[in-house]
């Protein structure tokens, strides 16, 4: 009987722990590359420093607007940062694509579609501030006459999505919507007004385009639909930049992936990292629909003739390009919060097969992916999180990356050895603009608390060294 009674406990227990584990909601977001929502992102590598510029989403009000101009910046491509806007006089414009930022001239430019035309910026550094080529520095509606492309007539200038590319003989180029292409003159911001339109397979509408060379081989990256339809196809040119061009049979590079759920592969970039034949490939992904998209890095691969081959999509990231020394972060065993939001069922738009929905526990935030977060119920005007470590340890530095970032945050950090009498340790009154908010600290805890008094409610990331 003692034997029959101990049986039953064991399966209790089994199917106690299999329903909780069950029940558990799953983060279908994966790893993207940085704890925010961004897209069109542009990166590269400046003194062993990883920049990525890109369009700030997550504002919800789709292309009516969209979030300030920032560059995130890893020394790892792991651990990202930014800290205030680069381009000051376009915050609370609509700002989308800013390129790379091109070394000529002894300047660094960049070329943001700015209130949808495209505009030619300069800076001392890649980090800014950058300002218009064109003074005065300053925009209104619909655009100004500093635009990068000029009105023909009584036309206004068209296209967005600006790509540079300057070849080995120093001639720049740069590449547009709908494939446009045209050289650049010296000064970076003169456009010949002898524009060019690459020759493609695909007819249908393209932005987003991506153009690079290896090996003496010209790509020409271009998308095709939109939304969960995103695609990504290409062309190639052994000749020069501007064709003629070669048209593999096999030029869908990247396109929606049902069975690991990855929907719309779209405006992205290709990089390289110096000195290697290491290629990667950013691209935007449909996330939570509409602006409310996350960057996603695959590698890039080539086959023996030049030939791209298409492109392993996964949500787990590439890991550290760079390898540094950092400090061990502290597991969070358990966390709780004031409130969390609802479920969120996303609505697809083009493809009925979309199926996600988004949960907001507080263990998200620390699950060291960048893709979940806690985001606490909208009612919820004593809004807090509580990480606990278990035990009493020694913590050194506390590193919170809030949702929606560029809006900027206050906060207050506080520790506790009991989870009852709480001291205050960290934070800012002050609203801050910046990812990671960093205290560094030399004390001894098991609970953490952040206390958000402005900003929105919500947490990607917190790290506990």
């Amino acid at each position: 009987m003692l034997g029959l009674l101990k049986l039953n406990w064991l399966l209790c227990s089994f199917f106690i722990v299999v329903g909780l584990t069950s029940a558990q909601p799953k983060n279908p977001f994966g790893n993207p590359l940085v704890p925010d929502m961004i897209a069109d992102a542009s990166i590269q590598v400046i003194d062993s420093v990883f920049y990525c510029y890109a369009t700030t989403d997550g504002y919800d009000k789709g292309l009516e607007t969209s979030g300030p101009p920032v560059v995130w910046k890893s020394r790892d491509f792991v651990n990202w940062s930014f800290s205030g806007c680069h381009f000051p006089s376009a915050v609370g414009q609509k700002y989308w694509a800013p390129s790379t930022a091109v070394a000529a001239n002894g300047k660094y430019y960049i070329y943001p579609t700015i209130n949808e035309f495209m505009y030619a910026a300069v800076a001392d550094s890649p980090d800014g501030p950058f300002k218009l080529l064109h003074e005065p520095d300053t925009f209104y509606l619909p655009y100004t006459p500093a635009t990068f492309l000029k009105p023909k007539g009584s036309e206004p200038p068209q296209g967005i999505d600006a790509e540079i590319f300057i070849d080995d003989d120093k001639q720049a180029y740069v590449f547009w919507q709908r494939r446009h292409a045209a050289r650049l003159n010296a000064d970076m911001v003169t456009v010949d007004t002898s524009y060019t339109t690459i020759p493609t397979p695909h007819q249908e509408y393209s932005e987003g385009p991506i153009f690079f060379k290896r090996n003496s081989v010209y790509y020409y990256l271009y998308t095709l639909g939109g939304d969960e339809k995103y695609q990504y196809a290409y062309i190639m040119s052994r000749i020069s930049p501007l064709g003629p061009f070669e048209f593999p049979g096999n030029d869908i590079i990247a396109t929606t992936n049902y069975e690991r759920g990855i929907f719309g592969p779209g405006h992205g970039c290709v990089f390289n990292l110096p000195g290697t034949d290491e290629y990667y490939f950013a691209y935007l992904e449909f996330g939570r629909g509409s602006t409310n998209r996350q960057t996603y890095v695959n590698k890039l691969e080539f086959n023996d003739d030049g030939t791209i081959r298409p492109v392993d999509l996964t949500f787990d990231g590439v890991g550290a390009l760079y390898q540094i020394t950092d400090e061990k972060k502290i597991t969070v065993v358990n966390s709780r919060a004031s409130s969390i939001c609802p479920d969120l069922i996303i609505k697809y738009m083009k493809d009925s097969l979309f199926r996600r929905t988004e949960s907001f526990v507080s263990q998200f935030a620390f699950d060291g992916a960048n893709g979940s977060r806690w985001v606490a119920s909208p009612d919820d005007n004593d809004c807090w999180i509580i990480a606990d470590l278990s035990k009493i340890l020694t913590i050194k530095r506390s590193e919170v990356y809030f949702v929606r970032p560029t809006a900027g945050h206050a906060y207050t950090l506080e520790h506790s050895a009991d989870g009852k009498t709480w001291t205050i340790c960290g934070g800012h009154p002050d609203v801050k603009v910046q990812s990671p908010h960093v205290d560094n600290l030399d004390i001894k805890a098991r609970y953490f608390r952040v206390k958000i008094q402005e900003g929105v409610k919500g947490i990607w990331e917190w790290n506990i060294y």
